[in-house]
């Protein structure tokens, strides 16, 4: 049975030492749905939000959420980012959040590639609220992570 790797031998919470581990080159996928009603994506349509354009504006926080993710989540290690993409797409039912990052390093990026769609679906949010109080952020989910000891890809079946 695997165990969790953040506890030691007497049950405490510990960094997780990766100094041992070899450098590789290292991508995260991760994804993140945002269901609005057809008022609230006419109007991101029209470019018509009294707040400006929420999807260029998630994709910066985003990108910037990727770089504070070891700042926001406690055990997480501090790593040097070679790309952060976010990609926001307006659907029929609302918006798709994608965030890539890559990295060279010891430890991978799936947390990184996390915070990033969430806090650009936390941005979406917050700038359409006023117009519809119940979007609802969905699956946010890591879709794919290659490099390091195992590479994971999300089955959509």
């Amino acid at each position: 049975m695997k165990k969790l790797s953040h506890f030691d031998e007497s049950g405490k919470i510990k960094m997780v030492d990766v100094s041992e581990k070899t450098e590789t080159s290292r991508r995260a996928v991760a994804s993140a749905k945002i269901l609005m009603n057809a008022e609230m994506i006419e109007i991101l349509k029209s470019s018509e939000n009294p707040k400006g354009n929420p999807l260029e504006i998630a994709r910066i926080a985003g990108i910037m959420a990727a770089k504070q993710t070891s700042n926001l989540i406690p055990l997480c290690h501090q790593i040097n980012l070679s790309k952060v993409d976010v990609k926001a797409e307006l659907t029929d039912y609302g918006v798709y959040l994608q965030a890539e990052v890559k990295t060279s390093a010891q430890t991978g990026v799936e947390m990184e590639a996390l915070t990033a769609v969430s806090i650009a679906a936390l941005t979406v949010y917050d700038m359409c609220k006023a117009v519809q109080k119940d979007i609802a952020i969905t699956e946010v989910r890591l879709e794919s992570k290659t490099g390091g000891k195992s590479d994971f890809n999300f089955s959509h079946t």
